[in-house]
């Protein structure tokens, strides 16, 4: 993770610095570099955004992003996944979507790299969390747990490769922490 430091730039400049990538985010007044994703990481996102927008997308119920900067509460932050409700998904004039999501996602998934800080990634979960998400969940492909964040409730951890994984209520998808996890073996 790379950090620049720099002095006095608001959340509105941060936003007309050109992208990086990997992106960055903007959080407390500092400029932070995600770091590159790996196989893991990127498998995962692959195969989470193609799953939940195979369930949620048809019926115009809601989209899967990958990697869709979110501006709101002061911060600019870039889950690994996004999910928005359709009718909170921002359009353009011509009504395709927008550009700019100056708005909270309704359900955040982020995906622990080797290079990250947990705290970091918590951090941002929370922020999600404060401002209107409904779930949030932090995967850790290396001890293969999926710590899921309910608004306003203690964190729960799921670890067993049995255990079904909450989803927002709107959401009619049912995955156990081993079909997350499962997707990282060749053959599967």
């Amino acid at each position: 993770m790379v950090q620049t430091p720099v002095k006095n730039i608001t959340l509105e400049e941060f936003l007309q610095l050109p992208e990086t990538k990997p992106a960055s985010e903007y959080i407390n007044g500092q400029i932070i570099q995600k770091p590159m994703p790996k196989g893991k990481h990127s498998i995962l996102q692959g195969e989470l955004i193609s799953t939940i927008n195979s369930v949620v997308k048809p019926p115009k119920i809601a989209i899967a992003f990958p990697e869709l900067r979110c501006s709101f509460g002061g911060r600019a932050i870039v889950p690994d996944v996004t999910v928005f409700a359709w009718e909170r998904i921002p359009v353009d004039d011509n009504g395709d979507i927008a550009d700019v999501f100056p708005i909270y996602p309704d359900w955040t998934i982020e995906i622990l790299s080797p290079d990250q800080r947990q705290t970091k990634v918590t951090g941002n979960i929370l922020h999600c969390l404060k401002h209107g998400t409904e779930l949030g969940w932090l995967l850790d492909p290396d001890v293969r747990s999926v710590l899921v964040y309910p608004p306003g409730k203690q964190p729960e951890l799921f670890a067993e490769w049995g255990d079904v994984l909450p989803v927002p209520d709107w959401v009619k998808l049912q995955l156990t922490v081993g079909d997350v996890f499962g997707w990282l073996q060749l053959g599967s």
